[in-house]
């Protein structure tokens, strides 16, 4: 049966909401529905969080047409793509070794529908075959709506041609506007053992707060009282963000630590928050021409608080 490890009880004892928790421990499962085999055959995109070869977490993307990702059977996902050779978590997903422990998850901004999926991933041809640990339905609260078009094979090769990465240890000021602009991101943690999970967050541009140069700040809104992101922290504080740009396909990788803020004073000068999570930077990796997916302009969600 599905259970919660001790940081996640922690953090749902601490916010008085254990029973909510327990209702939610339903949602989470080891095997994928039929219903939710379909839902991912229709997505061009998933999100993995994972651990490289340094220890370090990070989030990422990757992509396809619709039905690069498959469950053939309940207990594994297929998915016919590997990283760029740029991306943060290529080596440990596409060089030899054991498993690699990964959190996904899918997102539908057309119809806010999403869920999440962790498992261990082992390269397997030109993709990956992930063997499936929980499979999490979630709620839609601030998703944006947003329609995609796949690049053509001509535009991908020439944004391809322009494709770059470029590493920093903090935050330059045109990549601290841009999160500042960010409407959606998502972030990679893992439990004290390793086990890692990719989660989504959304508010109104400006939701995510850029401190300093490494250190930023964003709001934790209401939700399912799983706490599955905020329980890792509280055992291990490593963690990774992808901030994905959905009209020019670029996407910024941030690893670092990060620690939920419990301070009443602070949560209440934050519309909408109900805990408060800072992140701090350590490394940074921007590449530019990553996705050759092009997103609509976002309709904003309705749960989606003020921003200040």
């Amino acid at each position: 049966m599905a259970s919660y490890h001790s940081g996640e009880i922690a953090v749902q004892e601490r916010a008085e909401l254990s029973d909510e928790a327990s209702f939610s421990l339903g949602a989470i499962g080891e095997t994928v529905p039929a219903v939710a085999a379909a839902f991912l055959a229709e997505q061009p995109m998933i999100v993995v969080g994972g651990t490289d070869r340094a220890g370090r977490l990070w989030a990422t993307q990757l992509t396809g047409e619709p039905g690069f990702l498959r469950a053939p059977d309940p207990r594994t996902l297929s998915i016919d793509a590997l990283p760029l050779p740029e991306d943060p978590l290529a080596e440990v997903l596409t060089g030899a070794g054991d498993p690699a422990l990964i959190g996904m998850i899918a997102i539908e901004p057309a119809t806010r529908r999403r869920m999440r999926i962790n498992g261990r991933a082992h390269r397997e041809g030109d993709g990956l075959r992930v063997d499936l640990d929980q499979v999490i339905a979630n709620c839609p609260k601030y998703l944006q709506k947003r329609d995609y078009r796949l690049l053509a094979p001509a535009e991908e090769e020439a944004a391809a041609r322009t494709r770059s990465a470029v590493d920093s240890t903090e935050l330059s000021a045109d990549q601290q506007r841009r999160v500042r602009a960010a409407d959606t991101f998502f972030v990679a943690t893992a439990s004290d053992r390793g086990d890692a999970d990719a989660s989504h967050r959304g508010g109104n541009p400006g939701f995510v707060q850029v401190l300093s140069p490494t250190l930023l700040r964003w709001p934790d809104y209401i939700g399912n009282a799983m706490f599955l992101t905020l329980g890792n922290l509280a055992l291990n504080p490593a963690a990774g963000i992808v901030i994905p740009d959905f009209e020019t396909g670029a996407t910024l990788h941030l690893t670092g630590t990060a620690h939920t803020v419990w301070d009443a004073d602070e949560i209440a000068r934050v519309p909408g928050a109900q805990r408060l999570v800072e992140f701090s930077v350590e490394a940074v990796r921007d590449i530019s021409a990553a996705s050759p997916l092009r997103w609509t302009a976002p309709g904003y969600s309705r749960f989606n608080p003020p921003v200040a």
